[in-house]
């Protein structure tokens, strides 16, 4: 009898070796910058729902959640079958569950309802967390917050409206706002010959019999969360720009004229529908006097670029955890990535970078926090080093997510690693909310009109005098450029002004291998042109210990 060959096991060839397991479930929370900061600004009440957010934005149901809801992305239906126009954008569930999740847990307008110290960095340190799950759903989240401030110019409204905006309760559907459990608060600002420069819009309001209502006629190029229930608008009422409040559905229960003519195709923020609105005899009622459009909207400006501040750390944290996760499981040339010294110098110049920003977005969420309550100086640090923050930290976003991506090779190039779709969110956060120019023209704005804006910063810096070197030698040169500064330099001197204040936190609250590895690179220059080009002698292993606990 011929002998049969031996068979292989099924599928040998098969066998998965040398990937690392499934990131989730994991702690978003376990971030040393994050829970320190969180305390150091008035929040330590908040931490322990900190966590559990942190928790739960790290299981696997909730990281399903954001990777489904940029799956199947929003969808506009302008009609109904009968042909009747109905303008509605219809959502995956996932979508649903985690805008049910961030309301609920006051990642919305919640802080100002509650009147203890410390509310809004608590928010923040959540949008930080729970911010690992997709980024998509927090733009209208940061615009209802970012709208009852701006709501307050017209108390009237404000007394119908606010207690809807800062509700715990995610509410969809269009129905009259005044019947609904919740209320969610969207923009419209921009206009495709303005832009930035919003006095150019011609959107127009025409006042109607009764005081206080207008009708507006125009088209707004891009306005974000259409499915909202109210928006601020701005139009050229007879006596100038003006800000308006749009509801979806008017009192008497009629759909108000909102045609949504497209969805934006954009590179990222996929799972959030941006929308081009038609408003034609529209219904809205005026917020604040005419004229001061700007003026009435500036408070909603500084609570949305602050959460671009925000939402870029959470990014950089959130690939800086992806790449940490990978370089511990894999191997390359004999042992793990984590063990190699050069990807330990790129992790380590990554995770110094990340800290900063972490850190210097709880500190202007603190002065945030004490601006509301009265505090004359953390209102005018908040004016401009809320600007210099969005300018600089919104900047770093995408070379870091384009090297923690880097830190997983191929893996990360790939759609399933979900760093695509990190690297693809990235440059938004610099154009929302003014680009980097419009921010760098903004400080310059602040250091000519409001000088104790500037005097604010350099008492920051001061706090930390005589602590590093490198920082106060910083310090002394900016003086300089300041007074100085012209557009043309306008970006260079915005950038000295971001990494001082960082270097200054981190010698002030960091531990001394991040701080002093920090100010020798940012400030001193002994650094090269990307990450990973920390000097030699850096405490690389104190640093890496400290970002990426086991």
């Amino acid at each position: 009898m011929v002998p049969m060959p031996e068979q292989s096991p099924p599928l040998a060839t098969h066998d998965v070796t040398n990937q690392p397991p499934p990131l989730a479930p994991y702690d978003a929370s376990a971030d040393a910058a994050l829970l320190e900061g969180l305390r150091r600004e008035g929040a330590g009440w908040a931490e322990e729902d900190v966590r559990l957010l942190g928790l739960r934005a790290g299981g696997a149901e909730a990281q399903e959640w954001g990777e489904l809801a940029n799956r199947h992305e929003p969808e506009l239906r302008t009609h109904d079958r009968y042909g009747n126009r109905v303008d509605e954008v219809e959502f995956h569930p996932s979508w649903h569950h985690l805008m049910r999740t961030a309301v609920a847990e006051g990642l919305a307008g919640t802080p100002w309802a509650e009147d203890r110290p410390g509310a809004h960095v608590a928010r923040t340190a959540g949008g930080l967390v729970w911010g690992h799950t997709e980024a998509g759903h927090g733009c209208p989240t940061s615009m209802t917050y970012a709208a009852v401030p701006a709501l307050r110019a017209q108390p009237d409204l404000a007394k119908v409206y606010e207690p809807l905006l800062t509700s715990r309760e995610y509410d969809p559907g269009l129905r009259v706002p005044t019947e609904k459990r919740g209320l969610l608060a969207g923009m419209g600002m921009t206009e495709k010959q303005g832009g930035s420069d919003v006095r150019t819009n011609t959107t127009v309001a025409t006042p109607t019999d009764e005081p206080g209502v207008y009708t507006l006629r125009g088209h707004k190029w891009f306005t974000s969360a259409p499915m909202c229930d109210v928006f601020l608008v701005l139009a050229q009422a007879p006596g100038g720009l003006s800000c308006f409040l749009v509801p979806r559905v008017l009192p008497d229960g009629t759909r108000n004229t909102f045609r949504i003519q497209r969805l934006k195709d954009k590179l990222g923020n996929r799972s959030n529908a941006s929308s081009e609105p038609e408003f034609d005899r529209t219904v809205a009622w005026l917020v604040g006097p005419e004229g001061r459009g700007v003026k009435t909207i500036i408070e909603m400006v500084n609570c949305t670029r602050l959460d671009c501040v925000m939402s870029s750390a959470t990014l950089m944290r959130k690939t800086l955890v992806e790449a940490g996760h990978h370089a511990r499981y894999r191997s390359a040339f004999g042992a793990r990535l984590l063990d190699q010294p050069l990807m330990r110098n790129v992790l380590a110049d990554l995770a110094l970078e990340s800290e900063a920003a972490t850190t210097l977005t709880l500190r202007l969420a603190g002065a945030a926090d004490r601006a509301v309550r009265g505090d004359e100086g953390e209102r005018a640090f908040r004016r401009i080093a809320t600007a210099v923050g969005k300018y600089w930290v919104t900047k770093r976003g995408p070379a870091f997510t384009a090297e923690a991506l880097e830190c997983l090779g191929g893996n990360g190039y790939v759609e399933d690693s979900g760093m695509p779709r990190h690297y693809r969110e990235a440059p938004l956060l610099s154009i929302w909310e003014g680009s980097g120019n419009v921010n760098a023209l903004d400080v310059l704005r602040a250091l000519g009109r409001s000088p104790e804006s500037a005097e604010s910063l350099f008492g920051e810096l001061a706090l930390a005098r005589g602590a590093n070197a490198h920082l106060d030698a910083t310090v002394t040169s900016l003086r300089r450029e300041l007074t100085e500064a012209d557009q043309l330099s306008a970006r260079r001197v915005v950038e000295r002004m971001a990494l001082a204040l960082q270097g200054s936190l981190l010698v002030r609250h960091a531990p001394p291998a991040v701080a002093d590895a920090f100010c020798a690179t940012r400030l001193g220059g002994d650094w090269g042109h990307s990450f990973g080009t920390l000097p030699s002698g850096t405490d690389l292993g104190a640093i890496l210990d400290r970002a990426l606990p086991v």
